[in-house]
């Protein structure tokens, strides 16, 4: 079995997404790209997390065929590849439908910074790209279009991507975003909250991916 040590990361970081809340059933997925090879494994199309093993996570070539698996990979996996070919950067690719950050999504709305932790995590806002169809390149197209510098996007009436330099990177910017969006939706029943000034988003965001932590 090849990528065995990603592929059993994979199932990890795959079930995180329902102990997060982050997904429903079996929506929402993980990917990882594999430096050395440019392969990509990626969770099973329809398969229940629970379920998940090493052996059912499906691992393709940038072009979308199927190199190692039983299984067909996931409905989103050309939107996966094409973001891996245009962002050389990007190593791991989170999916979800997570309910705040969704909500926003389904309005066609980005998530301005109101929030240390969101300048901190993305040194900006939230930007959200057009409607796009599932099932071929265009959602990784939106994605690639209207994500910026940032490592989260959101698509309009759809959900959640974000990106890192490994699959846990990802992952956490995807806890992140909902984390926010969740507290930004509190805030704006009570009132209308004040973004934060560029400079200071600036500062913050430099102090924390810099400063903070070992």
């Amino acid at each position: 079995m090849i990528l065995q040590a990603i592929r059993e990361e994979l199932v990890i970081l795959n079930q995180a997404l329902p102990q997060n809340r982050l997904v429903s059933w079996t929506s929402g997925n993980v990917s990882i790209r594999d430096p050395e090879t440019g392969l990509v494994a990626i969770k099973a199309s329809g398969v229940l997390f629970p379920d998940l093993s090493p052996e059912n996570i499906a691992v393709v070539n940038l072009e979308g065929d199927l190199v190692d698996g039983q299984l067909k990979p996931s409905s989103d996996t050309a939107s996966h590849l094409y973001i891996y070919r245009h962002r050389p950067d990007v190593n791991g690719i989170v999916h979800t439908h997570s309910n705040y950050a969704t909500a926003f999504a389904a309005l066609g709305q980005p998530i301005p910074v109101y929030l240390t932790a969101q300048a901190d995590e993305f040194g900006g806002p939230i930007p959200c790209g057009g409607f796009a169809l599932i099932g071929g390149e265009e959602i990784g197209r939106a994605v690639v279009e209207s994500i910026g510098a940032s490592a989260a996007v959101l698509l309009k009436n759809h959900g959640v991507f974000t990106v890192g330099p490994t699959g846990a990177a990802a992952l956490k910017a995807a806890v992140m975003v909902e984390d926010i969006a969740r507290t930004t939706w509190l805030a704006l029943q009570l009132g209308q909250p004040d973004e934060i000034p560029a400079e200071m988003i600036e500062k913050l965001h430099h102090r924390y991916q810099h400063e903070y932590g070992q």
